[in-house]
């Protein structure tokens, strides 16, 4: 049996990768969710420290792997008298309480001596940026991948894995409003399959990431993008 904790499971991808862990014989998932899971705001600063309890009490005292999914993605004009505050807001829910989760992971990972596995939701845009309203958001994926890079190559040796995710456009509410806004047809010229992702195609990359991919994977990034980045 393999225990699972997600977070941003509510919409989107993360109820994608739910529902493909759901699916999947031998998990037992904890998801952060609004109305259906454990609810945790992170923008309040302890929320992921209660969550992390939250979520052992519910698998038994163990978690094998740890899914950090939840962000946000609002817009910051460089003109905005609340520019600072909305920097802050959004570090602390894509960036910071990721970190929070993940030192809590790394920590019952090597207290238990079993190891396990971290998977990051990050996005293209820790790689390529975003628009001029979204520094934040690009400079937190790009410390999620950082911070992923970091943990892989620290505790390799202990049998503790981190890989990251970086999707491009997905069919998500928050990318419609987004490519809708953005004037759809000229973003989707950029992609060379010609479409945005799926969330259950993200989900399937978390799920073996999550569950099957090889040790001597381990610090990889994988992108999902349709080409529209390419490193």
């Amino acid at each position: 049996m393999v225990n699972v904790l997600l977070t941003g499971a509510s919409r989107g991808i993360g109820a994608a990768i739910a529902a493909a862990l759901d699916a999947t014989p031998g998990v037992t998932l904890a998801r952060h969710a609004t109305a259906t899971g454990l609810a945790a705001d992170f923008a309040e600063p302890d929320a992921p420290d209660r969550l992390w309890h939250a979520a052992l009490d519910r698998l038994g005292g163990r978690i094998d792997v740890l899914i950090n999914n939840a962000g946000v993605f609002e817009a910051n004009p460089i003109d905005s008298d609340a520019w600072l505050d909305e920097w802050e807001r959004t570090l602390r829910i894509n960036l910071t309480a990721a970190a929070a989760l993940s030192r809590h992971a790394v920590r019952h990972w090597r207290d238990g001596g079993r190891g396990g596995r971290l998977v990051n939701v990050a996005s293209r845009a820790a790689y390529r940026g975003d628009s001029p309203a979204h520094w934040h958001y690009a400079a937190a994926k790009a410390g999620m991948v950082a911070m992923t890079k970091t943990i892989a190559r620290g505790y390799a040796a202990e049998n503790i894995l981190a890989f990251a995710i970086c999707p491009g456009f997905t069919m998500t509410g928050m990318a419609d409003d987004y490519l809708a806004s953005r004037g759809g047809d000229r973003l989707l010229a950029d992609i060379p399959l010609g479409r945005v992702a799926r969330p259950e195609e993200v989900a399937e990359v978390a799920r073996f990431l999550a569950l099957s991919a090889p040790p001597s994977m381990t610090g990889a990034v994988l992108d999902v993008n349709g080409a529209s980045y390419v490193r």
